[in-house]
């Protein structure tokens, strides 16, 4: 679940449109599904607020099944087209680096950590947004769709 830190991206309701992080800011929320190493899928739950100042941005993200949970905490800065950053899964204490690119609520990153790495894709269109996740470890994927 430590994949799902892409969601990290987020802007703030008072910054311009034609920012970075365009219609992110604010509270998210809908449902989704993880995948497992061992190919079983669990249902999820989740909810992200996304702020932002300037070309900074920050992340928290909350997914939660009957039997799974996690919490991501993410922060990121964008500058010509690049976005860089952290993340950190704190509920099991992993954390790692954020690089990739993207504009206007369109992203496409990897997040990596120790013996971590995860391909993400998030797009923002109105009050939908699409998260859609692929890793190497425990965690296989996770497709997430939060609407405002």
């Amino acid at each position: 679940m430590t994949a799902l830190f892409t969601t990290v991206l987020a802007a703030s309701t008072s910054y311009a449109q034609s920012s970075t992080f365009a219609g992110m800011a604010g509270t998210w929320s809908g449902p989704g599904t993880v995948t497992l190493d061992d190919g079983s899928s669990e249902r999820i739950r989740c909810r992200s607020t996304y702020k932002v100042s300037g070309a900074s941005m920050e992340m928290v993200l909350t997914c939660a099944s009957d039997a799974y949970r996690f919490n991501l905490q993410a922060a990121v800065v964008a500058a010509g087209g690049e976005v860089n950053g952290t993340w950190t899964e704190t509920s099991r204490n992993i954390g790692g680096s954020i690089q990739g690119r993207g504009a206007s609520g369109s992203f496409q990153v990897i997040a990596q950590a120790a013996g971590f790495t995860a391909n993400i894709s998030l797009k923002t269109t109105g009050n939908k947004q699409q998260i859609a996740m692929r890793a190497d470890s425990q965690f296989r994927a996770a497709s997430i769709s939060l609407s405002k």
